[in-house]
Parts: C-alpha cells; structure tokens; sequence
C-alpha cells in the first residue's frame, strides 16, 4: 500500500457537505420541468435510434424501516396485494413508454433496486422479470442485477432469480454488530448472512456484493474491525463501503437513533481507513471513491483500464446513453435530459390510471452541464481527466474552458490530491479518498448560495 499523507488538518479542511455525484447536475436543482410532454418527445427520439438501454426498476417496499435509510421507500408488511397492484402499473408504465419509442428495444443493463425488491415473493419477481422481456429484449449476456434483503432472501428465492437469469446479486450487510444492528433496527446475525451468501455461490451468480456502512451509532475501530473480517471470509466479488449520510433534517426517522454514539469526524475517518487497509490486505482493488473488488473481477478490470461509468444504478460495467426508470420515483436519463417519476405512491398511480407519464421533475442539460457532467465522470470513475480526450469530444481547450476551474486544481495539487500534467490530471491515492471534494470545484451550482445544505459531508 502506497504511504497516505494524511493529515487531521486536511481532513477537517475537506469535511464539508457535498454531492456524491450519481448525477450532475445533481438532483437537488432539477425543477418541476420538463414536463410529460417532453419525456415523450425524448422518447419518440430515442425511438429512432438503435442504441441500447440501461433500466432501472424501483421496488419501493420495505416489511421494517431501517433508521439510517435515505433511500424512497414504503413500509408495508409483507401482503401479496400490495406486490401485485405495483406490477399491474409498472406493467402500465412499461406499456406507455413502448408507445413512444416502441417494443423490445436492446436492454445490455437491469437493475431492481429499493426498498427491497426481495419483498416480492417468487410468484411476483418471475411475474415482473417476464413482463419486462416482454416490453424489451434483455440481453442474456448483459449486467443483470439486483439488490436483496438477507431478512427477507430465502435459498428458493435466490434460485430462482439465477434461473430468470439475474447474474448479479448485492446485498446489504451495514455492519455484523449487535448493538449497531439494534440501534439502526436492522437485526440480521452474521450467520443468516453467511447462509444467504453461501446459496449465492451455489447457484452461480457472476458476481456477488456486498454493502457496508461506516459512521453508524455505536461503531468503533475495533467492532468494525471484525465485520470487515468477517466480510473478508466470506469473500464476495466487490464491497461498497458507503460514509453513512447523516441529514436527520431531510430524513427525520435518522432522529430515532442514538446519534450522541455516532463517531465524529476523526474517528469515522479512522474506521474507514482501517477498513480500507484491510480490504487491500485482503486481496481487494480500491474502485474509484468508495468500491472495493476482487483483482479479477469484472469491475477492477474496468477500472484499469478506463471502461468504468457511473449512473443512478452506482458504478457499472456496461455505460449507455440512455437509461429509464421504472416505478416509483425512479430516475431515468434519455437525450441529455433527467426525469424523475412522482415520489408519492398515489400519485404515481393516478397519472398511470389517466395515461400519463408520472413524471415529477427533472433537467434538460445545457451545453455546459453536458461538459462539467464529462469531467466529473472522468473524475469519479477514472481518477483523472485527459485533457486531449476532452478536447476531441468536445472541440475545445480544457485549460481555456475551465480557466476559473485552475485555482481550486492548484489547492488541491498542493493538498496532494492531485498531479497536474500538461494532458493529464491525475488523482492521487489520497485524493480518491477526497474525490468528491476535487468534482466538486467543477460544479456550477455549488458556486450558488445556500447550495451545499442538501448534501451530507464529504468524510
């Protein structure tokens, strides 16, 4: 491991709030428009191209509330009605969006996420899988995946996602401690999780994951230690190693947890440097900002070699241009433009029964958010930007467009996050851990006022 000179003092000039960037421009700014109207004009485009798709399904439901979620989500018991009405409209949803750029466009990337997808039972998730290649033709060989429960994935289950053809399993882990797990309501013993992974492997899967979170209430270098000894064991493919977002302002059931036994900065910072330390001792690549994988998978090979993207489904091995969302709240991506369907359940259901797209708001991208979105992809996947790259994409000089950009590059040069070349800028081994810190100085809208408190910290 390359030495890290990392300093308290730079870490407490970098913790500020700031984007994780899944987006830009970031969903915060997007406005009520554009409209229904203009999704289907984006889609009718689309229609007439032969490019390939990325789809992204929402399973909203969720049988308990984990207090440190984010995510959009319902919480229901686990009744089969409810599982059945959202397909009916997501089969709706499906129908509408096939009117405009029509049927069994080339799908090379499926993502279930949530909520909990696994709260459908088999019936429900071979239901939906089926219904989906009936509206688009997934391509077997493609990136198709899902997020699971271990609470609520039982071995059945899990075969019968590798027999639909999912290949690509992540599950939640957090944290294998029993007073963390208390605290964040989410109780699942290492040994259901170890049950769980161990069917996955049975059936095959090409790659599974698993998601950690550090900063939780009650962590301590030391418990955390052993859960990332415990995730080393049982050695899945890749592991997300998310900085827990806590804005109890913006998510209010964050209160319920004990937040005076959340670690401040300095020792969130030292769990995940452990942890980090770990995971490469362990055999692991660190990914871009916070994904680790196995040097022979997949995602380790699209890192080295400059392949890898990043979209709403997190980072990814097959980029397209264009990505839909399905179901409620979902984000898709067509023609430069964003649009995100209602966040409201009913909602959703009620423009579906009038026949309209259920689309809240979303972005029309300007020629300038078109280029500052490359960079801060390039930044974020590639740890880096060539500056030749960006002049043969978009015609014009990197130094000349992002002349007001040069300071921040210059502060972070000397902070020893960055080495500036003449075609090259290249993130160093301490700056990846400050990766979103260096994006940030090529965000337009964080420069407005008041920008920066939608965004949980950076550390």
């Amino acid at each position: 491991m390359p030495e890290i000179d990392l300093t308290r003092e730079l870490i407490k000039k970098y913790d500020v709030a700031g984007p994780r960037y899944t987006s830009y421009p970031t969903a915060p700014v997007w406005k009520t428009l554009p409209s229904a109207e203009g999704y289907e004009t984006k889609l009718k485009s689309f229609g007439r191209t032969e490019r390939p798709l990325s789809i992204y399904i929402h399973i909203p439901f969720c049988e308990s509330l984990c207090y440190f979620c984010a995510c959009n989500k319902i919480i229901r018991k686990s009744l089969k009605t409810y599982g059945d009405q959202y397909i009916d409209y997501l089969a709706k949803e499906m129908e509408l969006l096939c009117e405009f750029m029509g049927r069994k466009k080339p799908v090379i990337q499926l993502h279930w996420g949530g909520g909990t997808p696994t709260f459908l039972d088999e019936e429900q998730i071979k239901r939906l899988f089926n219904l989906t290649c009936e509206y688009f033709d997934i391509h077997p060989d493609g990136e198709i995946s899902i997020e699971i429960d271990p609470r609520t994935t039982k071995k059945e289950k899990i075969r019968c996602l590798r027999e639909l053809g999912f290949n690509r399993i992540s599950m939640g882990v957090q944290d294998f401690h029993p007073e963390v797990q208390k605290d964040i309501n989410r109780i699942q013993p290492y040994e259901l999780v170890k049950e769980v992974y161990e069917a996955c492997r049975e059936y095959e899967f090409t790659s599974v994951n698993m998601d950690l979170i550090y900063g939780l209430p009650y962590q301590t270098q030391e418990t955390f230690k052993e859960t990332v000894e415990r995730v080393i064991d049982l050695g899945p493919d890749r592991i997300a190693l998310y900085s827990y977002a806590n804005v109890p302002w913006l998510i209010k059931h964050q209160e319920r947890m004990n937040r005076e036994r959340i670690p401040d900065v300095d020792q969130k910072l030292d769990i995940f440097m452990q942890a980090r330390e770990q995971f490469m001792a362990g055999g692991y690549l660190t990914i871009a900002m916070d994904h680790f994988a196995k040097k022979s998978d997949a995602m380790a090979e699209a890192f080295l070699d400059g392949t890898l993207w990043r979209n709403f489904m997190g980072y990814t091995l097959r980029p397209t241009d264009d990505f839909i969302g399905l179901g409620v709240s979902s984000i898709g991506f067509v023609g430069f433009a964003y649009f995100q369907n209602q966040k409201n359940l009913d909602q959703y259901y009620e423009d579906l029964d009038n026949g309209r797209f259920p689309i809240e708001r979303g972005k029309i991208l300007s020629d300038d958010d078109i280029k500052r979105q490359w960079v801060i992809t390039s930044i974020m996947c590639r740890s880096g930007v060539d500056k030749r790259e960006f002049e043969n994409t978009f015609g014009e000089s990197f130094d000349q467009y992002f002349s007001q950009e040069q300071r921040h590059l210059e502060k972070c040069e000397e902070d020893g996050l960055v080495e500036i070349g003449k075609e090259k800028i290249d993130v160093t081994p301490v700056g990846r851990i400050f990766i979103r810190n260096i994006a940030m100085g090529f965000d337009w809208y964080l420069r407005q006022k008041d920008s920066h408190k939608q965004f949980s910290k950076t550390v």
